[in-house]
């Protein structure tokens, strides 16, 4: 089985700089562009599945390519990105302002440490590992989602300790190969 993962594109500009984890900001214009070109690319995969975080931000890619395939995609909340509590919708500039380096917790506590009282990095890589058993048999699945449940499964494939996890997120827009 071929996993392709793909981070959404940017998201709007008033968001860009904030912690949205499991907010649900739109796209950019950038991000909009990005659109057709990711559609295309794959496309030509020809997925066997299409499943997506049910956020406005994956949903913008999986149902052109659904359409485009002539098949459906699957609404998957477990694929969503890190709950991050209270942080939610705070720019990180804010929140370091407040908790100073209380942000590294999430690498270098991954079991404990809960970002705005959210979900720690062990939960997310758990749910993620949950998402990945849960994948349907099949040659080629296209999975649409969000940096933090792509590096967790980039993780779990390769054996990379949690606390690394950061040097596994991919750019936005990207698409990640399993």
């Amino acid at each position: 089985m071929i996993i392709h993962l793909v981070r959404h594109p940017p998201v709007v500009k008033a968001w860009q700089k904030r912690c949205y984890g499991q907010s649900d900001p739109g796209l950019s214009h950038k991000g909009r562009r990005m659109i057709v070109p990711l559609v295309e690319q794959l496309a030509a995969l020809k997925p066997g599945v299409i499943i997506h975080s049910d956020t406005v931000r994956t949903r913008a890619i999986a149902e052109p390519l659904a359409d485009r395939l002539g098949t459906a995609s699957i609404a998957d909340p477990m694929w969503r990105e890190r709950d991050f509590g209270t942080w939610e919708g705070q720019t990180w500039h804010a929140i370091y302002r407040a908790t100073g380096n209380a942000m590294d917790g999430m690498m270098t506590d991954p079991e404990n440490f809960r970002p705005g009282g959210g979900e720690t990095t062990r939960a997310l890589a758990t749910r993620i590992a949950g998402a990945m058993r849960n994948l349907p048999p099949t040659n080629c699945i296209v999975v649409i989602s969000h940096g933090g449940p792509i590096a967790c499964a980039r993780a779990i494939c390769t054996g990379v300790p949690l606390q690394q996890l950061a040097a596994l997120i991919p750019s936005t827009g990207s698409v990640t190969i399993l």
